[in-house]
């Protein structure tokens, strides 16, 4: 009996587990990607051991796809060497890590994940206690299919009523992060529940968990729900919730009050009401990431840009998350849409991200970006600027040359939600 952190460990152990307990728990898959990869590759070699199992071991080419450096390349080599020796055939390049693991079905409510990528929070939105581990303790899963966790407590945020137009789950989790600043759940499981989540679909609610790690979460989950349901294409999932639990504190934040949030340089927790930067001129508008470049993202941001123009000052660059949300959206006519707006479409990835390809800022230049990190140097010259924003705040943005409310103009009809996973699963 407790929280739902409490809950996986207690089922995946057989015995009644506790927040503090230090425990050795299997995993059920262990993901790196080319930047972690090899760091973890280096590390499990040097143990000389067998690969626990090849089929449950995910590498994924994501962060600097294609290469772009002889020095990229040679990760890139690295991995692929790796994966033919030890009979690895889980190895994608068609999207971010954390939106493949989901979308090919390697995340399940109850389970239990690890990435080598501090993002791998991701996957608590399907009720699955997923974190991110440093390269070394991921080539020891590597090696033996398990890791020890200390079984964090857990935080509790009720979102409650229902978000207004313009309003969405990136702006829960900025107010969140303002509220409790970058390091407010270090090491602390986030529970994100209430009215507005239990109301969001699966896209929605795996921007919160991404965002999760980035005031210090060491997990971030939802409850599984018909919704998880839809979204799994299954008529059953695990019967996974919070019972009788003692949480660290339960923190209550109003929807219906927000306005849209912006997070400001230099740092994720200088969170600003949008109106405070409205105005503020763009050299570049990014919409994608693993934290905003769903296929519900893409729609967002075409019903904006249909029939309209970027601005020329900004250049705009659209990066779907995988290469099954691209196609949905060649399918619904987004690319087009974006195409003829004047953006930039690139392949399936990270993008201008981690500021390494597609979009790398200069110094002095001022990004907004639905990604998730805004420290100086994230996405290329430590004297760029980056904001963060919902991709509403993105589209509108992108057309003004400045940052600029969306709820000033019309609601797109295409901006609505879709409650199912497109495309094929596993």
């Amino acid at each position: 009996m407790g929280t739902l952190t409490e809950e996986i460990f207690s089922r995946r152990l057989g015995r009644e587990v506790h927040a503090g307990e230090i425990v050795v728990a299997p995993v059920d898959y262990a993901m790196a990607h080319d930047v972690t990869g090899p760091l973890a590759i280096e590390a499990f070699r040097k143990l000389d051991v067998p690969l626990w199992d090849p089929e449950r071991v995910i590498m994924v080419f994501d962060h600097i796809l294609p290469a772009n450096t002889v020095a990229s390349a040679g990760l890139h080599k690295i991995v692929r060497d790796f994966a033919d020796e030890f009979g690895v055939t889980h190895v994608f390049q068609e999207g971010i890590c954390h939106q493949l693991m989901v979308e090919k079905g390697f995340v399940r409510p109850g389970g239990i994940v690890v990435g080598a990528d501090s993002h791998s929070t991701t996957y608590g939105a399907l009720g699955c206690f997923s974190a991110g581990f440093g390269s070394t303790d991921i080539a020891v899963t590597f090696a033996t299919g398990r890791t020890w966790f200390r079984v964090p407590e857990t935080i509790r945020i009720n979102l409650r009523g229902t978000l207004p137009p313009g309003i969405f789950p990136k702006d829960l989790a900025l107010k969140v992060i303002r509220m409790l600043g970058a390091e407010g759940a270090n090491y602390l499981a986030v529970e994100w529940g209430g009215e507005a989540v239990e109301a969001m679909s699966v896209d929605e609610r795996l921007t919160l968990a991404n965002l999760t790690v980035d005031f210090g979460g060491k997990a971030g989950l939802c409850e599984p729900d018909e919704h998880t349901r839809a979204y799994l294409g299954e008529a059953e999932v695990l019967d996974l919730h919070p019972i009788s639990p003692v949480y660290r504190s339960v923190i209550e934040v109003d929807a219906e009050k927000l306005e849209p949030q912006i997070a400001c340089p230099p740092a994720i927790d200088n969170v600003q009401d949008l109106s405070a930067v409205e105005g503020t001129e763009l050299d570049e508008v990014f919409v994608g990431s693993c934290a905003n470049g769903r296929i519900e993202d893409l729609a967002i941001v075409a019903g904006y840009f249909k029939g309209k123009q970027v601005h020329p000052r900004t250049r705009t660059i659209v990066v779907p998350a995988s290469k099954q949300i691209y196609m949905e959206a060649l399918s619904r006519g987004y690319i087009q849409t974006f195409m003829e707006a004047g953006a930039l479409v690139m392949n399936a990835g990270c993008g201008p991200c981690l500021g390494r390809q597609h979009g790398v800022l200069g110094p002095g230049e001022r990004a907004l970006s639905t990604s998730n990190r805004n420290y100086a140097g994230r996405m290329g010259s430590a004297q760029a600027e980056i904001y963060l924003a919902n991709p509403a705040v993105a589209a509108a943005s992108a057309l003004a040359g400045a940052i600029a409310d969306p709820r000033l103009l019309p609601v797109p009809a295409v901006a609505q939600k879709t409650w199912e996973l497109v495309g094929g699963r596993r």
